[in-house]
């Protein structure tokens, strides 16, 4: 993008024991994000971490 913008299309998504679904940040690479999903699923307490990517009509599909 040339206009100035950031753009932050990769997301990490938690998952609690009851099924509720969170975003945790906003992130410019894959990379980036899945070292924070690794990093917080080394945690003792077991939540469930993944890495999704925004796509240009706004969805988010898991990868």
């Amino acid at each position: 993008m040339n206009d100035g913008t950031i753009t932050l299309p990769w997301l990490v998504i938690r998952q609690d024991d009851n099924g509720n679904r969170y975003r945790v940040g906003r992130y410019a690479t894959r990379a980036e994000a899945q070292k924070i999903a690794d990093s917080l699923d080394n945690r003792e307490h077991k939540q469930l971490y993944w890495v999704e990517r925004i796509g240009q009509n706004g969805d988010a599909t898991r990868n």
